[in-house]
């Protein structure tokens, strides 16, 4: 006999007439369900009760539902809120998100996506085991690294479609299987494809699928990327690269949740989680015509920020340590160890490149080297990259005009900040910027 307790459902919604469907469905699903009319009732029942998922309308009587959602946030934070919404609120729906919400649903309740949004909310990992995996995966100890795991911690517990941005070879596709791996669809599918790789005449059918005799070459039938990633992740790396063309086409599928094959006649329907990412300003992208504005709010929902290398240069040693026991595992060879220059080398670097390029300098260095110990000269790194302090070289040692305006940008407005005790306004005031203009800065450089 089995004697495991029920999870536990809290709805919160005045109509009767849907408090009442949801606790039918729910409890054909084995579920406990708790009602609540308005917000003072659902915050006696939080109080009393602990609970595995909460569905809440977005208007109350005595408050909103984004409120309920900002409460649990503070609360519990590892609580689902599902946030129901009129229908074609996205704007609604889009800041309950960004406020915490798991996922949503609209009016009128559709009762197979009410079945699956419960399902998946249910299969959540318990709190205890995310910190944990995220720090053994993404290694580092500073203060952007740290905020970083956090944020994935969070973004991990919603259904959100994030945009993940920052710098090649910062590790972009790595925070996005974390963030998969780390939510309720980590048994599921996780499917990263490059938009850049894909020839322009042939995007369609890779996301899509085709059918039999579509086209000449299609001796089969074949499923598409986002049939591949159902029920789990699509991951769209360098989606700037996306031809406009197929930008409307993306467009749509994320917005029917549905996909018809080249060549089908029906649609199928579909049920991934669009993450993305690329290099390049995609807000710039969109202000030079060259990426769709209805598809980028679409797609950066929330945005989350990767660090570069030189902005944690505090975690450089402890990832070269990692990058040579791993190397030694590898080669089956004794662990190579850094000369103390070539440590100070490393940390003095900049690393364009960034991970990647540190992953590449010391797999090179590891066999250069002689008696196991790597020499700063075995480094071979860049001069016009280097620095003798941490801070930058001589003018005509540079050789990226664009990395040192950046580093010198960088340098005046901390030193604003230190000397206005970080009053945005007065810093921004001391360099003859406008406010604005002092916010798109510090956002370009990570230092919002």
């Amino acid at each position: 006999m089995n004697t495991s307790p029920r999870q536990k459902i809290l709805i919160v919604d005045d109509e009767p007439d849907i408090r009442e469907l949801l606790e039918i469905t729910l409890g054909r699903m084995k579920l406990e369900t708790f009602s609540a009319r308005n917000m003072g009732e659902a915050r006696a029942l939080l109080q009393r009760e602990h609970f595995d998922l909460c569905l809440t309308d977005m208007r109350l009587p005595d408050g909103t539902g984004l409120e309920l959602v900002q409460h649990i946030q503070q609360r519990d934070p590892h609580l689902p809120v599902a946030m129901i919404t009129a229908y074609g609120s996205l704007e609604t729906a889009i800041n309950a998100l960004k406020a915490g919400a798991f996922d949503f649903l609209t009016k009128p309740v559709e009762l197979p996506r009410l079945r699956e949004l419960v399902s998946s909310a249910l299969r959540m990992p318990t709190a205890s085991g995310l910190s944990t995996a995220i720090e053994r995966r993404l290694l580092g100890d500073s203060q952007p690294m740290t905020n970083l795991r956090k944020q994935i911690d969070k973004l991990a517990r919603s259904q959100a479609p994030v945009y993940i941005s920052g710098e090649s070879g910062s590790g972009k596709e790595l925070v996005a299987r974390l963030i998969h791996e780390q939510g309720p669809r980590a048994s599921q599918p996780f499917v990263p494809v490059n938009c850049g790789a894909i020839p322009s005449e042939l995007m369609e059918s890779e996301f899509f699928g085709h059918r039999k005799g579509s086209f000449t070459g299609a001796v089969e039938d074949k499923p598409g990327l986002f049939q591949a990633a159902h029920g789990g992740t699509l991951f769209l790396d360098e989606v700037a690269d996306l031809p406009l063309s197929m930008q409307v086409k993306l467009l749509r599928a994320i917005q029917e949740k549905a996909v018809r094959s080249v060549g089908g006649q029906q649609e199928t329907v579909v049920d991934v989680r669009i993450l993305c990412a690329t290099h390049k300003d995609l807000e710039a992208e969109v202000s030079a015509e060259r990426f769709r504005q209805d598809l980028y709010y679409r797609l950066n929902v929330i945005e989350l920020r990767v660090p570069s290398l030189r902005e944690r240069r505090d975690d450089i040693e402890a990832l070269a340590m990692h990058v040579l026991k791993r190397l030694a595992k590898d080669t089956e060879q004794p662990e190579a160890r850094l000369h103390p220059q070539a440590l100070e080398a490393l940390k003095n670097y900049r690393f364009p490149g960034n991970v990647r390029e540190l992953e590449n300098v010391l797999e090179r260095a590891h066999t250069l080297c002689e008696n196991r110990t790597i020499e700063a000269q075995d480094l071979r790194l860049s001069e016009g990259n280097c620095s003798a302090d941490g801070a930058l070289a001589d003018l005509t040692q540079i050789d990226n005009l664009e990395d040192y305006l950046e580093s010198v940008e960088r340098k005046l407005i901390l030193q604003a900040l230190e000397e206005t005790r970080w009053n945005r306004t007065a810093a921004a005031q001391r360099l003859s910027l406008s406010f604005r203009s002092m916010r798109y800065r510090l956002k370009k450089l990570g230092l919002d």
